[in-house]
């Protein structure tokens, strides 16, 4: 009996290894590159051991790497006599995990890992030590793409995040130190967590929640299912977190990394349709029969939205059959949708279901200053002092708080600008915010002036 039960375990170890070997064929081959060797537990080992959890750690080690980075800071120091020191430089230095995407180099990390960075370093479990450099970032979904001059590397097997189960088994494995990998085990706890974040006022969505510790040791690593498949990065943002970890699922992670990749940005598909999240005071007021989803509360004239007969107040509930509870939930659906593919929407429109069909095109690239205009009235220009407002819209808002031509545009958001392009650009990122503040210089004094972004 037990060497029947000795030959079932080998059985079902080696299963799992052939699984593994022909996922890394499939990954290698959608990129173009001779799949890696799948490594053999070492055989004086008994198969009571070899555990899947065994298993999955010791095949993907190879493509998990620690991301060393160094930064250069500068400080002052104020002396109560003489005022402010000149400024000292001096030189941080931080770890984090990430692991091998692509085998011809690609590496991907969180985005809090590699940030202010001067210097990234990529070291291997072999002992492999390669400069890195980053092709992208991605802070709304704390992802980075980094790249080595490597094309011999062993990737990760890509999985898929869409047919998670809520307690399935997972690994979370990440290289903390450089000198050897840490492995923690759990299982799926939640999925579609909207997590608020150490950086003030940024909320990150459709997090896969897991009892795997994930720290800022293994933050960036992998979290595998117990096939030994990526099906998210770890990621540690959440502070308070005790017990719990989170992961981007590779899903999402797997559309920003093509997009960096090829564009160095994430390019997001547009509708023209601003969201809030349905409270209960908004439901009674609208009379509706829902307590949940996502409340239109601004379209854009001649957007994808306008022209499918999407109207304000609509409520949407589910986009391609997939429930929406809130803002977030809409934002995170719309994130991996691709221009020119037609989705449905469904709406509830005051007391009955309404179905809507859009097809959501590629973000305008003007669409910062066509925002400014439609929620201020405010046309924006170069000068040669700065950002300018060219005209004011009458009836505006921005004409009944009293902004006039010829006043100066300093900061959109906090950030300063110099430029319509750096309007643009800081307006274009700020799509999920609830309003857009711009600061006007007048004498002495700064204003600064909310535009809220629903009508």
């Amino acid at each position: 009996m037990r060497s029947t039960a000795r030959i079932a375990s080998l059985s079902v170890a080696a299963l799992i290894l052939f699984s593994g070997c022909r996922e890394n064929v499939h990954s290698a081959h959608a990129q173009d590159a001779a799949p890696p060797a799948v490594r053999t537990v070492p055989l004086p080992i008994s198969a009571e051991r070899r555990t899947s959890t065994v298993i999955v750690a010791h095949n993907v080690l190879p493509s998990v790497v620690n991301i060393q980075t160094e930064s250069r800071m500068r400080q002052q120091s104020l002396d109560p006599f003489f005022g402010f020191s000149d400024p000292r430089s001096y030189q941080t230095q931080s770890v984090g995990s990430g692991f091998v995407w692509a085998s011809d180099g690609i590496v991907v990390t969180n985005a809090h890992v590699v940030e202010g960075a001067s210097r990234i370093t990529a070291n291997f479990s072999n002992g492999q030590q390669l400069p890195a450099t980053v092709i992208g970032v991605d802070p709304d979904s704390d992802v980075a793409v980094l790249r080595v001059e490597s094309r011999n590397l062993t990737a990760a097997p890509i999985g898929t995040s869409s047919d998670l189960m809520i307690g399935e088994s997972v690994v979370a494995v990440g290289n903390p130190f450089g000198l050897s990998g840490t492995v923690t085990t759990g299982v799926v706890s939640a999925l579609g967590r909207s997590v608020p974040s150490k950086e003030e006022g940024r909320t990150f969505t459709d997090f896969i929640q897991t009892d795997a510790s994930i720290n800022p040791g293994n933050s960036g690593g992998p979290l595998l299912n117990i096939e030994g498949k990526v099906i998210g990065i770890n990621t540690a943002i959440y502070a308070q977190a005790q017990g719990i970890g989170f992961a981007i699922p590779v899903d999402r992670a797997r559309k920003i990394v093509e997009d960096l990749r090829k564009f160095g940005e994430v390019r997001s598909v547009w509708i023209g349709a601003v969201t809030t999240t349905l409270t209960p005071e908004e439901a009674r007021r609208l009379g509706l029969r829902v307590s949940r989803g996502a409340v239109v509360s601004r379209i854009f004239a001649g957007s994808p939205a306008a022209v499918s007969g999407l109207e304000v107040d609509d409520v949407i509930v589910a986009v391609n059959g997939m429930a929406v509870d809130s803002r977030e939930a809409f934002s995170t659906s719309s994130a991996t949708l691709l221009a020119g593919r037609q989705l449905t929407l469904r709406v509830q429109r005051a007391d009955r279901p309404v179905e809507i069909k859009i097809t959501p095109v590629d973000t305008p690239a003007d669409i910062g200053l066509r925002i400014l205009t439609d929620i201020s009235g405010i046309t924006a220009a170069n000068s040669g002092d700065g950002v300018v407002i060219q005209r004011v819209t009458r009836g505006s808002r921005a004409e009944r708080i009293g902004l006039e031509s010829g006043d100066l545009i300093i900061a959109v958001n906090g950030v300063e600008v110099t430029s319509t392009a750096t309007v643009n650009q800081e307006i274009r990122r700020s799509l999920e915010r609830p309003s857009i503040v711009i600061s006007i210089p007048r004498g002495r004094f700064i204003y600064p002036v909310s535009f809220p972004m629903r009508r």
